[in-house]
């Protein structure tokens, strides 16, 4: 029996077909917002990763901090035969993980990216001969239907991805995943955590301008896939702090007046000079926060784990009794 197996949930054009929703939604509202997913082509990831290196953004330095320092813990609270992985991506953070799980038969990574799973698949099943990967091509926002495989089950949902979803989209999300797990399962969960707003702000707009070149990154998609006539030029890079929502956002700022076309949609866009299209929410945490967030989606808060600097946490949660 393969080792690996691949199930896709997805239709062929759920993304083509999502994006057009998500675009028409989102530019004919006031005021005018993109999900941040649509940053993620081969180029937008290529900028993320480069992201991820810069003096300036600390998440991903923090969290892999907590993952080799506590990995041995989490697999003792855990004794995980299965780790489930949302938005697995390359599941570079997880080979911390695995490397301390010594019960672990089963690896369950969920992406929408075919080509990001079968990469990660190829690499992971030669550095653990005997674990089975079952890799999921799905969106874990819109529900998700877990394969059979041996339990416990650890669920990770790491590198602070769930601040990108606004308070009731997190509520909705944190249910969903309550309702993937039986008693003994666990979810691991990353959380970026409220801090000085410009160490906060800078992570989101290095000096270097790649987390602009990132934000920008949408009007490119949007050009190839939509034929939209946008030049990102036309557009300024903003990352600002929300000390009421405590959250950072990523802002495209129009330069001068102008309107965007977007002939796939039979659509044009009007934008006033200094109009600003929302991309993203990044929301950072406090631990009694993620306690009761994680408490109504009906899950208890075991373990908290944070980087020495007290940047970042990992939360470990159980089924609620």
């Amino acid at each position: 029996m393969s080792r690996f197996q691949l199930t896709r949930t997805l239709p062929e054009d759920a993304t083509g077909a999502a994006l057009r929703a998500d675009v028409l939604h989102g530019l004919t509202r006031t005021p005018k917002e993109l999900p941040p997913k649509w940053f993620y082509d081969a180029r937008g990831s290529e900028l993320f990763e480069e992201i991820t290196r810069l003096p300036e953004y600390y998440p991903t330095r923090a969290e892999r901090e907590i993952l080799i320092a506590r990995a041995p813990a989490i697999a003792a609270a855990t004794g995980a035969k299965t780790l489930v992985e949302l938005g697995s991506g390359s599941s570079e953070k997880t080979r911390h993980l695995m490397k301390a799980m010594p019960e672990l038969q089963s690896y369950v990574p969920v992406d929408v990216s075919e080509s990001a799973l079968t990469g990660a698949a190829g690499a992971l099943l030669a550095e653990h001969p005997s674990l089975q990967v079952h890799a999921l091509i799905a969106d874990f926002t819109r529900g998700l239907a877990l394969p059979d495989t041996p339990g416990p089950r650890l669920v990770a949902f790491l590198g602070g991805t769930i601040g990108n979803l606004l308070p009731a989209e997190r509520a909705l999300f944190l249910r969903s995943v309550r309702g993937l797990l039986d008693p003994g399962d666990t979810l691991l969960l990353g959380t970026d955590l409220v801090k000085d707003e410009d160490v906060l702000v800078r992570a989101y707009d290095d000096a270097a301008g790649v987390t602009a070149a990132f934000n920008k990154n949408v009007l490119h998609v949007l050009a190839r896939e939509l034929g939209a006539d946008v030049d990102p030029d036309d557009f300024d890079h903003v990352a600002l702090w929300d000390r009421e929502e405590e959250w950072i956002e990523m802002r495209l700022r129009a330069r001068s007046t102008l309107t965007v076309k977007i002939p796939e949609l039979n659509l044009a866009v009007p934008f006033e000079g200094g109009e600003e299209l929302r991309t993203e929410v990044s929301a950072k945490f406090r631990q009694e926060g993620v306690r009761s967030e994680l408490a109504t989606a009906g899950m208890e808060l075991t373990e908290w784990w944070t980087d020495s600097a007290g940047r970042f946490a990992l939360s470990l949660a159980a089924v609620a009794h």
